[in-house]
């Protein structure tokens, strides 16, 4: 790693006479106070945490540096010996330009005790970056910091700005694709202050009461239920004050945030800095895990994506179809790897073994006729021959007797013995740990002693070796079937109705079907005006211009989610009326037109045929009439319109352009193809033809290749019509 540019993020005090230079300080919570990664954090932070085989807390530090930031203070509560030894022995302590300072504590239970105990430090001097170690991003903080400072000259209540994006809606659970509440947000259009703060884990019902001294004081209002929060916030020294003069401030956005918002008396205002372009996402829950981990491995994280986070043995390669490996891997010959999926250092894979949209961590040893998909298996774990794991996280040392089955949203804590030919239910939560007997009132406030509610009490942040923990004061359970180890933990409150939303298994198709419905009732009281816009906008937005920028960047995300969705049912055969079930859910997601999914279909179609494909024109045409045959009836419901058939044609010659040397000498036979396949009609082709009669020759380059079958297909016609004339 490069020591980063100070010039755009170094902070200049606001005192003009003394121009005393203060460095850009940030607190990282290294605990996110909360129980949703169990059974997992009882025995390890979530920072350490592998994502795509990197620990959580380096793509924040990573970020972090190249950001501008140039002091770092990581707060440490749960597994604090954990996360100080393991900064203390890793290249952060020894960053040029980079200081990492670590803050321990053993009795904070909250957000709120954390940033008091670091106010009563006295090691903030300025502004600081306030975020948690398990958030991702890659955006640049100039024009963020930017704002925040000149807002505060203006106005000293200005105390924070928050980071959010336009969330990209899941329509089979009406929340986002995170698995997070869904977040209602009023914001002042003009000035960007925040004015209202609700998600729906506070108001389950889901109905808005605001106030209405807020809507009459603030006529520009603007109500959004599209907002992502990237719990990234840029705050002034005063919000550590705040906390300190408030303790009933603990949460950070229950409690603090919708704080300020009431208090009228203090008159401290929050704004929000709107990113679009860049990333920013937190892993709250094991599916923002899911869809985090697949967002580094389709590089939207980019520059933090496998090939380039390279710490330890975790130096990576990228290769076809978004496949990464590291060294000293041992494969054999008839396994397969398939697209999107990541595999560590010195992993063994047996024969015949499949593995797909998966990420293998190091030392892993797995047998032969082995079936892996949608999976995360950390390092040293053994998979014996002949098991299946779909849709699961199986943590390290954990191993898979002969036969073992692993069903949807399962997972196995460290060490975990599945027996032979065991079937482990789906999500079921397997650790070598009982199941705490009490659970915390507050699911935020996790803290204090990870093990404290357990039938034995151990102080497990001060053990450095779970280990002792596991073997001292609990015996080995047969609940796992023959050579089993384990506790399969009792189902959460609500059951399976609430696990889902926050598993890595696939959301139900019945649940994505149910939510489908509701969408598209809501969208035709829309159409009549009787209910809010999508947006939720009170007034029309002054920012459309800002909108058509940001249009391109919502197609490049539509297109690039249909085409992993596609390859995702190439890879694991799913079936078709399940493939266009995904790719109508993200029609509504994005709000596009049978045209749009028709083109974003047809490139996946077409882009896959050209990935698999040798390097012979004629291996190509035959990979793309395979696929076409295959796969057209998931293409056909977009087609049909003469006008959808003609974007298809206008998609291909866009891939043509794009693809030179590989499509563009066969365009012609390739849309001959489509004909055959009943793909594009006759009306359609001839119709293109027309409309490129009067374009610029630049432009017609592929309508004149395609000029004899053309003239075959009008001279066809004609014959048609002079027979149709004789009858």
């Amino acid at each position: 790693m490069g020591a980063p540019k100070k010039s755009s993020a170094a902070r200049v005090s606001e005192d003009s006479d003394e121009l005393v230079r203060v460095p850009l300080q940030a607190i990282l919570l290294a605990d996110s106070f909360t129980t949703k990664f169990r059974p997992i954090t009882l025995e390890r932070p979530k920072v350490l945490l592998p994502l795509v085989n990197v620990p959580m807390i380096d793509y924040t530090l990573t970020w972090l540096e190249s950001a501008g930031v140039e002091e770092v203070f990581v707060f440490c509560c749960a597994h604090s010996k954990q996360v100080i030894s393991y900064l203390e022995e890793s290249e952060w302590f020894s960053q040029p330009n980079f200081a990492v300072t670590t803050i321990e504590s053993h009795n904070s239970v909250s957000a709120g005790d954390a940033l008091r105990l670091i106010y009563e430090r006295n090691v903030i001097h300025g502004d600081f970056v306030l975020i948690s170690g398990d958030t991702i991003s890659n955006m640049s903080l100039t024009e963020a910091l930017r704002e925040h400072k000149e807002r505060k000259k203006k106005d000293s209540n200005a105390v924070m700005t928050m980071v959010i994006k336009r969330s990209k809606p899941n329509p089979a659970i009406h929340q986002s694709r995170l698995g997070t509440d869904e977040l209602f947000v009023a914001i002042d259009p003009d000035t960007k202050q925040l004015l209202y703060y609700e998600d729906k884990a506070d108001n389950s019902k889901g109905i808005l009461h605001l106030e209405k001294s807020l809507l009459s004081d603030n006529p520009s209002l603007s109500l959004h239920h599209d907002k992502q929060d990237c719990y990234i916030d840029i705050c002034s020294p005063e919000v550590l004050s705040l906390f300190t003069d408030n303790f009933d401030y603990q949460h950070l956005r229950r409690h603090f945030v919708k704080g300020l918002l009431v208090d009228d008396l203090m008159g401290y205002k929050i704004f929000v800095h709107e990113i679009h372009s860049d990333y920013a996402a937190r892993i709250d829950n094991f599916r923002s895990y899911d869809t985090v981990s697949k967002d580094i491995i389709h590089r939207w994280t980019y520059p933090l994506v496998p090939d380039v986070m390279n710490f330890g043995n975790t130096a990576t390669k990228l290769e076809r179809q978004g496949m990464y490996r590291a060294s000293e891997i041992s494969q054999s010959q008839s396994a397969v790897i398939g697209p999107f999926t990541a595999i560590g250092f010195g992993t063994k894979i047996g024969n015949h073994s499949k593995i797909l949209s998966s990420v293998i961590g190091e030392g892993c040893n797995i047998g032969s006729n082995v079936h892996i998909e949608g999976c995360y298996i950390f390092n040293h774990v053994t998979i014996e021959d002949g098991c299946i794991l779909r849709n699961a996280i199986v943590c390290d040392g954990v191993t898979m007797k002969s036969g073992a089955v692993l069903e949807p949203g399962v997972i196995l804590s460290f060490k975990v013995v599945v027996g032979q030919e065991f079937v482990v239910p789906r999500y079921s939560q397997v650790s070598l740990l009982q199941q705490p007997v009490e659970e915390d009132s507050d699911e935020e406030l996790e803290y204090a002693d990870s093990t404290s509610a357990m039938t034995s009490k151990v102080d497990n942040s001060d053990v450095e070796d779970t280990s002792q923990v596991l073997d001292t004061h609990f015996q080995s359970s047969s609940e796992l079937g023959v050579g089993g180890d384990g506790y399969i933990w009792s189902k959460c409150e609500g059951g399976h109705e609430e696990e889902w939303r926050h598993s890595v298994a696939p959301i139900p198709a019945d649940k994505i079907s149910e939510a489908m419905k509701i969408m598209e009732d809501e969208l035709e009281l829309t159409h009549d005006g009787s209910i809010l816009p999508p947006s939720g906008e009170l007034k029309p937005d002054s920012n459309d211009s800002e909108d058509d920028d940001n249009e391109d960047s919502r197609d490049d995300y539509f297109e690039k989610e249909v085409e992993a969705t596609f390859l995702r049912a190439v890879n694991e055969n799913i079936q078709e009326d399940h493939l266009i079930l995904e790719v109508n859910s993200l029609k509504l997601s994005y709000n596009k037109l049978a045209a749009d999914c028709a083109g974003a279909v047809f490139y996946a179609m077409m882009k896959y045929a050209l990935d698999s494909a040798r390097s012979s024109a004629g291996s190509l045409i035959q990979n793309v009439k395979s696929v076409l045959t295959k796969w057209k009836n998931v293409l056909t419901p977009y087609l049909t319109d003469i006008d959808d058939q003609i974007e298809v044609i206008l998609k291909f010659e866009e891939m043509c352009s794009e693809s030179v040397r590989e499509f563009a000498p066969l365009f012609s036979t390739i849309l001959h193809l489509m004909y055959d396949e009943e793909i594009v009609e006759e009306d359609a082709i001839l119709r293109w033809d027309d409309e490129k009669r009067d374009a610029d020759e630049s432009d017609k380059v592929f309508v004149n290749q395609a000029q004899a079958m053309i003239e075959w297909l009008r001279h066809a016609e004609e014959e048609d019509g002079d027979e149709e004339e004789e009858e």
